[in-house]
């Protein structure tokens, strides 16, 4: 029986289909009462997990050696960190001709989480990009975020966002850095643990990581299944709250319009400015993907435990703006990979790009 493949021609990411099914199925049945309660521990306990497999995957080696090309990972955490939130700031006055206060607080968080890993990776290496710095810049900035991004919360959101208080931030500190932790020590023990036994047996004995690597592809659905209980949690929860009455169609035409603007010059100045900074092609390429993009994988649960009740309304900007940087980006990483530049134009000499690309592109 053939393996049932999505079609390469839709422009929809097939994961984005299941979220909005999944927003639809909560939209439909939401938990309630006793099922609400379950799926709340349900997905508190998924967050946890989630987090706990970020740390056991992320090498601890691979984000020192990428330590090298610092001012490119610094230029993306500004990216992601600074410039980002600023926009955010400043799209405070659009409210209330375009957007409602809540949208504009989900805007707001949007430009707070932190950039993505994978699609960073895929998108630079098919530009022919430097893919060992995306890989670093994407760790990196994920690492920063789970504690950047509740304090940034904290700062610019403050309590008047949905239940939100001081209090998230030591609740996101349990929930999602300690967990992070754990996976991290577990990868240190499994690495002491293999080189041990491999000096007692002569050069035996499994690589750290060794049990991700190998159930990669089942904790992969572990990792979306989750992010998929956060949302029904967080949406269910919004049914019963009456959030939606807030949201008309107009305002979510008005709020994809302000995302596609900030996509937009977020690509112009990480691309343009990149060239300023004296970064050569390949690290620009790194630099605008990883600096231009926000994580709906880390957004997802960071926003469930900040916004509570709220988290619906609060990810709906998010989720949009997932879908629509995939969709942009794809085209731009397409243009890129047959751009003449990408076989004259040297490495740049600010980090020395093409060595690394030959290095640990995995």
């Amino acid at each position: 029986m053939k393996r049932l493949r999505w079609p390469s021609w839709m422009p929809i990411d097939p994961y984005i289909v299941l979220l909005l099914g999944t927003v639809g199925l909560a939209a439909l049945f939401p938990a309630r009462g006793v099922g609400a309660d379950v799926a709340s521990w349900a997905s508190t306990a998924a967050i946890a997990f989630l987090f706990f497999l970020y740390g056991a995957r992320l090498s601890t080696r691979e984000a020192v050696d990428g330590l090298r090309h610092w001012r490119l990972h610094i230029t993306v955490l500004a990216c992601t960190f600074v410039v980002f939130p600023l926009l955010g700031l400043a799209a405070r006055g659009l409210v209330p001709v375009m957007l409602t206060q809540p949208l504009y607080q989900g805007l707001l968080f949007l430009t707070l989480v932190p950039s993505t890993i994978q699609s960073s990776i895929a998108f630079t290496s098919i530009a022919r990009g430097n893919v060992p710095a995306a890989i670093c810049a994407g760790s990196f900035s994920s690492l920063v975020g789970i504690v950047v991004t509740p304090l940034l919360a904290a700062a610019l959101l403050g309590s008047n966002s949905g239940g939100f208080s001081a209090d998230s931030v030591v609740k996101i500190v349990l929930q999602l850095l300690v967990p992070f932790l754990a996976g991290q020590l577990t990868r240190y023990c499994g690495v002491r643990r293999g080189r041990a036994k491999r000096v007692e047996q002569g050069g035996g004995g499994r690589q750290a990581g060794g049990f991700v690597a190998r159930h990669k592809k089942v904790l992969g659905l572990v990792d979306r299944g989750s992010i998929l209980l956060v949302v029904y949690t967080a949406f269910s929860e919004g049914m019963t709250q009456g959030i939606w009455h807030q949201v008309s169609p107009v305002r979510l035409a008005a709020l994809l319009v302000v995302e596609a603007a900030v996509l937009a010059l977020m690509l112009v100045l990480t691309w343009y400015g990149g060239r300023a900074l004296g970064f050569g092609r390949e690290d620009r390429i790194a630099i605008q993907f990883a600096g231009s993009k926000k994580s709906l994988a880390s957004g997802l649960p960071m926003a469930s435990v900040l916004f509570g009740a709220h988290a619906s309304l609060a990810v709906l900007p998010l989720m949009l703006f997932h879908q629509m940087q995939l969709m942009v980006c794809a085209v731009i990483a397409k243009r890129r990979s047959h751009d003449p530049e990408a076989a004259e134009e040297p490495a740049g000499p600010a980090t020395g790009s093409r060595t690394a690309v030959g290095t640990g592109s995995r």
